[in-house]
């Protein structure tokens, strides 16, 4: 049972370090498109300030913890499996490039492990519908709008600037909506972490099932494992929030980042565990759509980023509860455990081989430059 449960812990912390660097995005793909930070700064400024917010506040810890599946019936082989579903999807949304839900490969993959494992009375249903759906669908909305009304404003008060101006000047104010951005995806992000490490605590029975806030250790380190793996950087998913939905001016930057964190923030005092890619992208697509700029969006990308959404609780609830069935087999925690190594080995294999073919076909590494 301890080594199991240490075990869990490890792979819970895998999944904390797969978030960070899977939504870096979140928090920097605007500031590093407009150039309001260099890449390395972004990438920097956002690690630390994803910690910092991990302190912040509970109660989407309590949520994810208890409030998704029933606590007591829960056991070590369930979260296992649950996480290794969250983390198979995580890496394939990776690899692709896409912008997907960690949040919703997390709470899908324990679902859908708790479902094989013990049928529907191990899910909270209403709390799934309140807690989650219904927030997760209202988020992504909110962001539009507020990013699109936030947009309209910011552009009526510059209308008489000249341009580089009011560039230089929204650039610098990216510093502070950037940070702001960071460090709610630290308040919401990393308390779901620390709310399945609770769940496994509670599972094994160190830890009771009516805790008001996990042990320090477990704040602390899936504080770390976000910032570390914030530190990571994840480009690709950059690339397709920061340029390949909509390409953002410094203003347009600004009100996407403010409407996102204001949003966050609020979700994360009710202890909504929404997703942040679902609320910045929403931001982005309002932001960008706004002042005569509708044509600017890509909507083919904006499509396929609406459809991995779609597909990440079902994928990761279907992964999480293939991988529950095969705890039950002989030393099948050992197994689960070793598949979520091979799968992410092949993940990070198969993502160097992808990155060296695509630098391969670039035209200045065919024809030298002059």
């Amino acid at each position: 049972m301890e080594l199991l449960l240490v075990a869990v812990v490890a792979v819970a912390l895998f999944f904390d370090f797969t978030n960070g660097f899977h939504d870096t995005a979140n928090s920097i793909a605007t500031s590093v498109s407009t150039r309001a930070l260099s890449p390395r700064a972004a990438v920097l400024s956002a690690a630390v300030l994803n910690v910092a917010g991990a302190f912040v506040s509970f109660e989407v810890a309590a949520t994810v913890a208890k409030g998704i599946v029933v606590p007591e019936i829960i056991t070590l082989d369930v979260v296992l499996a649950g996480l290794v579903g969250a983390i198979t999807w995580n890496l394939i949304t990776w690899y692709l490039g896409l912008p997907s839900s960690s949040s919703h490969a997390l709470i899908g993959g324990i679902a859908g492990s708790a479902l094989a494992a013990s049928g529907s009375d191990a899910i909270q249903w209403q709390g799934i519908v309140e807690k989650v759906a219904i927030p997760s669908l209202v988020a992504p909305l909110l962001g539009i709008l507020a990013a699109a009304l936030l947009t309209l404003g910011v552009l009526w008060l510059v209308r008489r600037r000249a341009p580089g101006t009011v560039n230089r000047v929204f650039r610098r104010f990216q510093l502070v909506s950037g940070g702001f951005v960071a460090f709610t995806h630290g308040t919401n992000d990393a308390q779901k972490t620390m709310g399945i490490i609770a769940l496994a605590l509670v599972a094994s029975g160190h830890l009771e099932a009516d805790f008001d806030r996990p042990p320090l250790w477990v704040i602390v380190s899936a504080a770390l494992a976000m910032g570390i793996g914030t530190y990571a950087g994840g480009w690709r998913i950059i690339k397709t929030l920061g340029t390949r939905i909509a390409k953002l001016d410094p203003p347009r930057g600004f009100t996407a980042q403010t409407s996102t964190a204001g949003i966050l923030w609020a979700t994360a005092h009710f202890g909504f565990p929404v997703s942040t890619t679902h609320t910045v992208s929403g931001s982005v697509l309002g932001a960008g759509a706004t002042g005569r700029r509708f044509h600017a969006v890509r909507w083919g990308v904006a499509g396929n980023i609406l459809l991995a959404w779609v597909m990440t609780l079902p994928c990761a609830a279907a992964v999480g509860a293939l991988m529950e069935t095969l705890t039950r087999l002989p030393g099948g925690a050992a197994l689960v455990f070793g598949l979520v190594a091979v799968i992410a080995a092949a993940a990070f294999v198969a993502r160097n081989l992808q990155t060296r073919r695509l630098r391969g076909l670039e035209p200045s590494a065919v024809v030298p430059p002059p």
